[in-house]
């Protein structure tokens, strides 16, 4: 993932910042509680192909 995309994509619902994380391919909206996959380097960043987080995930 490039860390300059990083820098500028926002949660597309709340515009909060993101969370990368590398071992589940996914970038995280903690005040959302969604994780947005990332498919062959490419954010997906759709409400609707986000899943919902487990409260223990969000620590």
């Amino acid at each position: 993932m490039d860390a300059r995309l990083l820098d500028v994509l926002v949660c597309p619902v709340c515009k909060a910042d993101l969370i990368y994380r590398k071992t589940a391919a996914e970038l995280v909206c903690k005040p959302c509680r969604l994780a947005f996959p990332i498919r062959d380097d490419i954010p997906v960043m759709l409400e609707d192909e986000a899943r919902a987080l487990e409260e223990s995930e969000l620590e």
